[in-house]
């Protein structure tokens, strides 16, 4: 046995956790996981899988994958060999892109002509509007101005008591359909991402009354619910269907450690947490919600 597969092995000891119990997380074979234990790489399909494998069993029982790789590099098998031809077909496939096709630079005049005709006819437009306008312009100033009709004092006093009696109507009207103005609507929750880094993100929770946490186990996962100061309230294996839910509206932080984030979801309040790294991506992630409330 490797000291890379006693500090394994002494880790999954120290969770509680047994080779069958690991491979329902990890979804890895028995057998490669003993491999590791035992550093016998031997039976593994290859130094790439054997690479994955470690790190996912290194997540598995909340060990930092980068310190291992590092620590242990001399016991590591390299992927160098096994990577190459995977970087020749990326170098290939970009090469393809970067190609124009064939069909592109046959369309490539016809658009040019295009462009240039459609800019003629907006120059010809432009210049047939500023002269209308000049016409226009010129028309309205040649017309006369029509004569005055000058009005005697008793007529425009008529005239000024009929406009003041309608005006008075119509103030009468507005008052009563005024209306009231209308209340302000509750803002709604705000949970985002405010940092992420590797295996961890931290969320802020802002205009909120509440702070519920539920977790939802999809297939079967390892779950951990506690708060800032590293109180657990639930930590054990969900089976498919299973669900978790904490009232944590008088902690001001909450720590959700998820074995299996592909098979696991989140919500707080009832709304759904999107993870901010991509669980293909990291299988293990620690999740942190801090806790704003309104003022």
């Amino acid at each position: 046995m490797t000291e890379l597969g006693n500090r394994l092995k002494e880790a999954r000891l120290a969770k509680g956790l047994s080779l069958d119990d690991l491979q329902t997380m990890t979804k890895i074979q028995k057998r490669y996981l003993t491999g590791i234990e035992e550093g016998n790489y031997s039976s593994m399909p290859g130094n790439f899988y054997a690479r994955a494998f470690i790190r996912q069993y290194a997540e598995a029982v909340q060990l930092n994958p980068e310190e291992i790789f590092e620590t242990y590099k001399s016991e590591i098998p390299a992927t160098q060999h096994d990577e190459l031809p995977e970087q020749l077909s990326r170098v290939k496939t970009h090469k393809q892109l970067a190609e124009p096709s064939p069909k592109v630079l046959d369309l490539l005049p016809k658009i040019l002509i295009g462009i240039v005709a459609v800019g003629i006819v907006a120059l010809i437009y432009y210049l047939f509007s500023q002269h209308a306008d000049k016409n226009s312009d010129q028309a309205v100033n040649n017309k006369k101005e029509p004569a005055e009709i000058v009005k005697s004092d008793n007529l425009k006093n008529d005239e000024k008591k009929k406009d003041t009696k309608p005006k008075e109507k119509k103030k009468k009207d507005t008052t009563k359909g005024s209306t009231a103005p209308p209340a302000a609507e509750t803002p709604k929750q705000d949970l985002a991402v405010v940092q992420s880094v590797g295996s961890k993100s931290t969320y802020e929770l802002k205009n909120a009354d509440a702070f519920v946490v539920k977790v939802v186990s999809k297939g079967q996962t390892w779950v951990n619910i506690k708060n800032g100061k590293g109180y657990s309230f639930f930590q054990g294996m969900l089976k498919a269907g299973e669900t978790q839910s904490k009232d944590l509206t008088k902690e001001s932080e909450a720590v959700i450690v998820v074995g299996r984030t592909m098979d696991t979801e989140i919500y707080v309040n009832d709304q759904k947490l999107e993870y901010a790294v991509p669980p293909n991506s990291v299988v293990r992630q620690d999740i942190t919600v801090r806790f704003v409330p309104k003022q």
